[in-house]
């Protein structure tokens, strides 16, 4: 049996699940007619945005058959302008051709009226040729009825007259080209020669020297003769060191107080000279000092081949050499040819061709300078190989300088032709600082060569009857024969005799070549 109390409680939770129900259905009912309510407003929402997108639609395909239709009508009226455009080009080109066509026409009927007329040219021709050849013909027969009448009246053949006309007219035509060569170069010395006097003549006067010849031995003098047995030194020391040290030869022999030195470089010959000074003077001789005293002199030697070009280059006015160019030019303070100090001659052919060159109006600074360096190489022909020629065009090239005294260092030997008027002024003062008097020398058997060579030249040529070298061989007579040589062959033999003694013969200077034609009537008053 259950409690009063309990029937109570179960009947409040009764109460309560009904009340809970109620509320339940209530809410589920409220939310059924809320969930109704949002889906009809989602279903006229979608049905707005259905209606929107149809009207946008139907808006988009409106304006895209509107675009669609402009498009198609500016395509046409694109395509109708191009149309016009290319039957107006058909019809300047149906133009054009209809034009070239009449003018084809035409120049067909000019063609056909040309070649008609060129036919009956050409008839014409053919005709007048047939009488040509008739006429030729004809003339021919009579030529050679003619020819035939004066060989029987010439009493000689053709043959023989053309022969005959032909050497007469060679020996008048040699005869008168020689007469003319003869009267040109006549011309042109009358003309040349009184100008290249002066000029010559003043740029001599200006610079004249004297020379001293050296030679290839240097004599020192000695105190006394005990000196020599000193300078020997015990077995032979002392003089040996002094050999090896100075690359000389020490002769000492019967001449009394002097010792010869002998050398081919005139440089180490002076380094010897003045180192066995300086010896002789201290009077203590032994391989040290020997060695020490060589070195000092040596010293002073390329001091002094410095200071010597330093003057020279001061005299001529030249003060931008490369230190290169200036050593070699030193060295040639020592250098001679046929006894010629070789700085002094480019000294002097400096002066020479710059005064030349100042009196021609030319380049006289350059001019200088190419006559300066001429014959640098000559500084160089001891110590390398090869021709002091392209020894100094080398060195030269080397150190920079311009191509005028790089064409002079060639040119004044003939290398090269002469490419600068200066190059000729540096030439011909080359030519004229060798040749004057007392400059250069030769040897007694040397020298006798050359005049009989020069004399046996000359009298290898035809016609020459005699011949005589004067003026120490600077000149050169030919006498010949005046019934075998005429007046206009003399300049012939005077020029071949000098271009064989320019091929033939080294000399310095230049040589004067004079042809004699000489005739004499004789007879007799009674």
């Amino acid at each position: 049996m259950i409690p009063e109390g309990s029937w109570l409680v179960i009947l409040f939770v009764l109460l309560a699940l009904a009340v809970a129900a109620v509320i339940f259905w209530i809410g589920r009912q409220a939310e059924m007619r809320r969930a109704e309510s949002v889906r009809g407003g989602a279903e006229a929402e979608a049905e707005r945005v259905r209606q929107a997108a149809r009207a946008e639609a139907e808006n988009a395909l409106k304006s895209a058959l509107l675009a669609g239709k402009e498009e198609v009508l500016r395509l046409k009226e694109e395509w109708e302008r191009e149309l016009a455009g290319r039957r107006a080009e058909i019809e300047r080109i149906e133009r054009r051709l209809d034009e070239r066509e009449s003018l084809l026409d035409r120049k067909l009927n000019a063609l056909e009226t040309k070649r008609e007329q060129l036919e009956r040219r050409d008839a014409e021709v053919e005709r007048r040729d047939r009488e040509a050849r008739e006429l030729a013909a004809r003339c021919e027969g009579l030529l050679e009825a003619e020819r035939t009448r004066l060989e029987t009246i010439a009493g000689m053949s053709a043959q023989e007259a053309k022969r005959e006309l032909m050497r007469l007219l060679e020996e008048q035509a040699r005869a008168e080209a020689a007469q003319r060569v003869r009267e040109v170069k006549e011309e042109a010395q009358r003309s040349a020669e009184r100008e290249a006097k002066n000029i010559i003549a003043l740029a001599i006067q200006r610079i004249a020297a004297d020379y001293t010849v050296e030679t290839t031995v240097s004599v020192v003098p000695l105190p006394n003769d005990e000196m020599k047995g000193r300078i020997i030194g015990r077995e032979g020391r002392n003089i040996r060191a002094f050999e090896n040290l100075t690359g000389v030869d020490v002769i000492v022999d019967d001449t009394p107080e002097a010792v010869i030195l002998s050398a081919f470089d005139p440089v180490r010959r002076e380094v010897a000279r003045a180192a066995m000074e300086k010896l002789v003077a201290d009077g203590r001789i032994h391989p040290g000092r020997i060695e020490e005293l060589v070195e000092k002199s040596r010293q002073e030697v390329e001091e002094s081949m410095r200071q010597a070009a330093e003057e020279v280059c001061f005299d001529v006015g030249i003060r931008d050499l490369p230190p290169e160019i200036m050593q070699t030019l030193g060295r040639m303070r020592y250098r001679t040819s046929y006894g010629q100090n070789q700085l002094q001659h480019a000294r002097e052919v400096a002066l020479l061709a710059g005064n030349m060159a100042t009196e021609l109006g030319l380049d006289a600074q350059l001019a200088k300078r190419m006559g300066l360096l001429h014959d640098i190489g000559k500084g160089l022909t001891h110590e390398h190989e090869g021709s002091h020629v392209e020894l100094g065009y080398e060195l030269c090239k080397r150190c920079g300088e311009p191509d005028p005294v790089l064409n002079a260092i060639r040119a004044h030997h003939g290398e090269e032709p002469p490419r600068y008027p200066e190059t000729f002024i540096v030439t011909a003062a080359d030519a004229i600082s060798g040749a004057r008097p007392g400059a250069r020398r030769e040897s007694f058997e040397a020298y006798v060569k050359r005049l009989e060579r020069l004399e046996e030249i000359a009298s290898s040529f035809k016609g020459v009857e005699k011949v005589f070298a004067i003026q120490a061989g600077r000149e050169i007579r030919v006498m010949v024969k005046a019934e075998e040589v005429s007046d206009e062959e003399m300049a012939r033999i005077s020029e071949e005799v000098a271009r064989r003694i320019e091929k033939e013969l080294q000399y310095p200077g230049q040589i004067k070549v004079v042809v004699v034609r000489e005739t004499r009537a004789v007879d007799y008053a009674r």
